[in-house]
């Protein structure tokens, strides 16, 4: 378990003119505080009031250039067997409904620059500083292994991964609160040195943790969980869907 820090980091999930931004501040002592709106402007003040030293947002900082398929830090990712989105270029993603979050996403980026410079590649950022994450690959670091990012699994996968951390997982109502506290996570070990770039400062860095919260080898096989299926034949399958999920 990550020992406490006594700075604070920020984590935040972007969405669509809808959904808005969630955001979530770790501070020292592992505390957790939500904050929710649907301006860039908000969530950038919001983290300045929160002092915090390095912020960690979930949509691409970058666009992809004319004449590429994907970014850099992107091919790397799937080069690694985490699938992600494509990020297009800002031409195409203009009135296309699917990118409006990724245009929140340039907004926030935007008005965090001035006290939040974003991440060009540092092998040991000290911040303020923002940068790029992504849930699924940050939820595969954190597990040393390639975790699940099917949606009737994801949820319990990454709060299981926070409370490993030593985070109160109870303390995130929704999945975009979940997945705001794995960014934050992030910036903690950004700060720390124990984080792994993605990609380029060109086309923009995907920012993740270094290390496994467990080693790899300690993750349960298909056999192991067929045991724990025969000895527990009162779980519903429900319940055995979630038990896989936290194995």
């Amino acid at each position: 378990m990550p020992a406490p820090s006594p700075v604070t980091v920020v984590g935040v999930d972007v969405g669509g003119p809808r959904k808005g931004y969630h955001a979530v501040a770790l501070g020292p002592r592992r505390s957790l505080v939500r904050f929710h709106s649907h301006s860039a402007a908000a969530i950038a003040a919001w983290c300045v009031e929160q002092q915090a030293r390095a912020v960690a947002v979930d949509a691409p900082c970058r666009w992809r250039a004319e004449g590429q398929r994907a970014r850099a830090a992107e091919r790397e990712l799937a080069a690694d067997r985490i699938s992600c989105f494509s990020t297009p270029t800002r031409a195409k993603a203009l009135g296309h409904a699917f990118y409006t979050w990724m245009f929140a996403g340039e907004a926030v980026y935007a008005a965090l620059a001035s006290a939040f410079p974003l991440y060009a590649g540092e092998s040991r950022p000290r911040g303020p500083l923002c940068f790029e994450t992504y849930p699924q690959a940050v939820a595969c670091a954190l597990a040393g292994r390639i975790v699940s990012a099917d949606a009737r699994t994801k949820r319990e996968v990454r709060r299981g991964l926070l409370a490993q951390a030593g985070l109160d997982p109870d303390a995130l109502p929704s999945i975009d609160d979940i997945d705001a506290a794995l960014c934050a996570l992030t910036a903690r070990q950004v700060l720390a040195g124990r984080f792994k770039a993605y990609g380029d400062a060109a086309s923009g860095h995907i920012v993740v943790p270094r290390d496994p919260l467990t080693p790899a080898s300690a993750a349960p096989t298909s056999r192991a969980f067929a045991l724990v299926q025969r000895q527990l034949p009162q779980l519903t399958p429900a319940e055995r869907r979630r038990l896989r999920a936290l194995l």
